[in-house]
């Protein structure tokens, strides 16, 4: 499924309206609709319960005046909160609130956040229709203090098309927003609602049919997308009957350092469970004897070592004749950046002619330079957290979690590469500026060795023909999924081990 910004909602609604001939009030009537048969099921429990609309002076109010009209209709008990004056509202707006008051609803007109909040006290569900997509700066003044209000509210919140306060295109909030337990959107899921703090703000999502033509939904100029099963599957390298652990792909592990065992094990271990055919690990000498107690399945070539006991820059020849021989590579994790260590990633990464997987310090190597990259003859997949990304493109990583996507999108524009900016909601980009948003995954990924399974996962799809954007895109969806598998008895603790020992059971046969 798409996703769109404010900007591209707004495009689509005018185009249907201009081209289309669908009028706007048609439009406003459907998305009334599909929030009054949300708040209907939230009612099922208690059909007597009071529901209490809060209404802006733009179209969201309108939204929730076409709601008020309905349930009325229906026999519920509703009272509006109209955060303005009558004559202040327009158009289709304006329209709905002469058909509400027509029907007998009951209005409240300039309402403030003292009214709003009496009004809270005796409502059982609240209707949020206090703003729309279009809030970029700060909310203030009547509609802060309406979200105050409803936030402070013992009832049930169900917030129209975006929760109020909440940014359309970033899930930033503009100094307060309402937490809503469910989220009617309509046509096309915008962006901020699927990163982080809007997805938690939203609740549950609901992504509503308002007659929106469908070629409309399915545009190329839109470059964002939602990553669900459907998709995920569909970009699996292929598998046949007859296939060889040759066929399955040669992927290269190139990691390693002193203390810094675990990451190299789990990657390519992880790389094995995502089915690669034949995976080598190539690793500092000296680590090679605990490196194949720990990696039973991955074969090891001891390199050679700084004093440091990480990999040096005379492991170059044979780290590349290597990757000659493998369909894709993994290069970063549990590296160390010794200087040795450095020049070795710095004049490895042009070179190596296969697919490669850059991780962890192998980015950190570059330090800042992702000009390096720019000239590699084969596809290049980063594998960023905020801090990896924000020194590879001069930054904070404040600055990075400000536009997730606009950071991913800059960073895959800059390098070349396909970027998967890890963290909640990980983003995937490609240089062209198509956008991914994933969809699994849990807070117990908030632990140590998470971004190696990663990064393995991604290397083996590689490996197996999957090209970068489709290895990249389907591997941060597994990743996720294992996680989710093995948080089923409890998030608290979970292992990147435990991620591994459930992937098998995330692919489809």
């Amino acid at each position: 499924m798409k996703l769109v910004t404010a900007e591209e909602m707004r495009r689509i609604d005018a185009a249907a309206i201009e081209k289309y001939a669908i009028p706007g009030i048609v439009l406003m009537e459907n998305a009334g609709r599909q929030v009054t048969e949300a708040v209907r099921e939230m009612l099922l429990e208690d059909p007597a319960a009071h529901v209490l609309i809060v209404c802006g002076k733009g179209n969201n109010g309108g939204d929730g005046l076409v709601v008020a009209r309905h349930l009325v209709n229906q026999g519920v008990h509703v009272q509006v909160a109209l955060l303005a004056d009558a004559r202040d509202l327009t158009g289709d707006a304006a329209t709905n609130l002469r058909m509400a008051q027509n029907l007998g609803v009951r209005i409240t007109e300039d309402a403030d956040e003292a009214a709003v909040r009496m009004m809270t006290e005796r409502a059982d569900l609240i209707v949020d229709a206090v703003l729309g997509t279009g809030t970029t700066g700060e909310v203030h003044g009547v509609s802060a203090g309406a979200i105050d209000a409803i936030n402070l509210s013992h009832a049930r919140v169900v917030s129209v098309d975006i929760p109020s306060g909440v940014r359309a295109d970033t899930g930033a909030v503009a100094g307060r927003a309402v937490r809503a337990e469910a989220t009617v959107t309509f046509g096309l899921p915008k962006l901020g609602l699927v990163q982080y703090p809007g997805r938690e703000l939203c609740g549950e999502l609901r992504v509503a049919d308002i007659s929106l033509p469908h070629p409309l939904l399915v545009s190329d100029s839109l470059k964002a997308e939602l990553v669900d099963a459907d998709l995920a599957e569909a970009l699996l390298p292929a598998r046949f009957p007859a296939m060889h652990k040759g066929d399955a792909g040669r992927a290269l592990v190139v990691a390693g350092s002193v203390g810094m065992t675990g990451a190299a094990a789990l990657c390519a271990t992880a790389a094995t469970r995502a089915g690669a055919g034949l995976v080598t690990l190539a690793c500092p000498a000296s680590l090679n004897d605990i490196l194949e107690v720990k990696c039973t399945e991955a074969m090891t070539i001891p390199m050679p070592e700084t004093p440091q006991r990480s990999l040096d820059a005379s492991a170059r020849k044979e780290v590349l004749e290597r990757a000659s021989r493998s369909d894709a590579v993994a290069l970063g994790p549990g590296l160390s950046q010794d200087p040795g260590t450095a020049e070795l990633v710095r004049t490895t990464v042009k070179p190596i002619p296969v697919p490669l997987v850059l991780d962890a310090d192998g980015l950190n190597c570059l330090g800042g330079d992702p000009g390096l990259l720019l000239d590699r003859q084969a596809g290049t997949v980063l594998t960023p957290h905020p801090g990896e990304l924000a020194r590879l493109l001069g930054t904070t990583p404040e600055g990075i979690e400000e536009d997730r996507v606009a950071a991913a999108r800059r960073a895959a524009r800059i390098a070349r590469s396909v970027v998967v900016l890890k963290g909640a909601a990980t983003v995937i980009a490609e240089p062209e500026g198509y956008v991914w948003v994933n969809t699994t995954g849990n807070c117990g990924m908030a632990s140590g060795g998470m971004g190696d399974v990663l990064t393995g996962i991604i290397l083996a799809f590689l490996a197996g023909g999957a090209e970068p954007v489709a290895a990249a895109v389907a591997g941060v969806y597994y990743h996720g999924l294992a996680a989710d598998l093995a948080a089923e008895t409890g998030g608290r603790g979970l292992l990147a081990s435990d991620v591994v020992e459930r992937l098998r059971e995330v692919f489809p046969d």
